[in-house]
């Protein structure tokens, strides 16, 4: 019984072998063993031939070690897991599983040339496996980009049955939907017995109730059933479904009542017989939150030395195309309800907030706050800069004067905070951040509940790991210019 690590934060019950998905899923595997030997092949070639090129003698037997670790080369990442099916795409699973493969057989090299005193093997510990590791990491990279390229148009999809009430079925559909990435796609649904089999979730057939799931799962070859949480499904009919899953390898997934705490907080502790969820409580002090604020307070000193130019001829130019000051200045709520002044670059004309009031109707976000896709109130530069999230690099400052953070749930106003139910409040016991979830998931795109659902799974999942892989999304994102107006 091991816990998902992705975005859907599953649990994968039975331990049974996986079956393929589909003809692509050998044939991704097959491209990945001939990539990372590939890679492997051309780090020995290169450590060999740089030594003839120095005019170093080679003795065979260092050809032999050479391309001998080539050959192992695959078998240790597949050692660390990097061929399994699940890891995938997957991103930080994948790259640890890859790193952890290679780190290993450098590790055993390297101990096997102390204990033999073999001097031979200290360049290929020093420099081949080294740069096998790196070539490799980056062929990872760019296959699992071209498989989220594919997804994206509905190829090398994993088909899923979804079990549960209605309500939760169509916020997995959504989620689905809106991540293809994970290679997830719902086709069909089975709800509670005493349900309405006619209902509409979002497109998805409901193909039968809690009684019909394996034989459904059957039927339509799907190669996963996704449980959500329900009360009627218990312990033994769980264990039940997977028991009549096994025939068909079908996986089976089922999410924990527990929504949005993943990753490290979340581990699989046997008492008494029985397999129980440990959740550890969220660290928000100590050196984990040390750590954090000088990271982010270093990496913005050094933005705003590196950017100071660029800044200033942006100041400029919105001085010169748009009457009134080339900042803005607006009372946000910070970590415990603290408010202070957010500072960005103006991009709407001087009397915005006063011609707000008659755009209130025009509100194109289904919540507290106010968005427009096409808001008049926005100048010609502002445009450009909101759509490339240049207009918040003076938020910077905000970071150094330790108000904000690099990453964490956005900055709200006091009247949208004056709003805030009890859970979502849940959102200011950490700092606000310049980018966030939100930002790398849909930007402006995104609902309201949504967009509360994912700040609220930072703060309960917060990590410097998960801050620098949203600060290389958020990257990508903004240079696309998607999802902002």
């Amino acid at each position: 019984m091991r816990v998902g690590t992705g975005e859907s934060a599953v649990v994968l019950l039975r331990a049974a072998p996986r079956r393929a998905s589909s003809i692509w899923t050998r044939a991704y595997l097959r491209l990945l063993l001939y990539g990372d030997t590939t890679c492997a092949l051309l780090a020995c070639v290169c450590v060999l031939g740089a030594r003839l090129l120095g005019g170093a003698f080679i003795p065979w037997v260092e050809y032999l070690l050479g391309f001998g670790l080539v050959a192992g080369w695959p078998m240790a990442l597949a050692m660390g897991g990097a061929y399994r099916q699940r890891a995938n795409g997957e991103g930080t699973e994948e790259f640890k599983a890859v790193f952890n493969g290679g780190v290993g057989l450098m590790a055993t090299v390297a101990i096997m040339a102390y204990a033999t005193q073999t001097a031979i093997a200290r360049s290929f510990v020093m420099a081949m496996l080294p740069l096998a590791l790196a070539a490799t990491l980056g062929f990872r990279f760019r296959m699992r980009k071209r498989l989220h390229r594919r997804r994206a148009v509905g190829d090398y999809m994993r088909q899923v049955i979804a079990v549960g009430h209605r309500e939760s079925i169509i916020d997995l559909v959504i989620q689905f939907r809106r991540q293809p990435y994970h290679g997830m796609r719902v086709v069909g649904a089975c709800l509670p017995p005493d349900h309405d089999l006619d209902a509409d979730l979002d497109g998805v057939p409901v193909l039968g109730t809690f009684g019909d799931v394996a034989r459904v799962a059957e039927r339509e070859r799907a190669d996963a059933v996704a449980v959500l949480a329900c009360p009627e499904l218990d312990g033994a009919a769980l264990r039940r479904l997977a028991w009549s899953l096994e025939t068909a390898r079908t996986d089976l997934f089922v999410a924990p009542a527990l929504l949005d705490v993943a990753g490290p907080r979340i581990s699989i502790r046997p008492v008494a017989g029985m397999p129980l969820l440990h959740v550890e409580h969220p660290e928000f002090d100590g050196t984990k939150q040390l750590v954090k604020t000088v990271f982010d307070r270093l990496v913005a000193a050094l933005a705003l030395l590196l950017l100071a130019l660029p800044l200033l001829g942006i100041a400029l130019l919105i001085r010169l195309t748009s009457p009134g000051p080339a900042f803005f200045h607006q009372t946000r709520v910070g970590k415990g309800g603290t408010e202070f002044r957010l500072v960005k670059f103006r991009t709407m004309v001087a009397d915005a907030e006063r011609l707000k009031g008659a755009l209130l109707d025009s509100n194109d976000f289904d919540g507290v706050l106010f968005k427009m896709r096409n808001d008049p109130r926005i100048t010609a530069v502002g445009a450009f800069l909101r759509k490339y999230s240049v207009d918040e690099l003076p938020q910077l400052l905000n970071v150094l004067r330790g108000e904000m953070s690099l990453v964490g749930p956005r900055p709200p106003l006091p009247r949208e905070v004056a709003e805030y139910g009890t859970d979502v409040r849940r959102r200011l016991v950490v700092k606000p951040g310049m980018t966030g979830l939100w930002q790398v998931s849909g930007r402006s795109d995104l609902t309201w509940e949504e967009s509360v659902r994912l700040d609220l799974r930072y703060v309960e999942n917060w990590s410097l790991i998960l801050d620098l892989q949203i600060l290389w999304k958020t990257w990508s994102v903004v240079t696309r210019g998607e999802g902002a107006y």
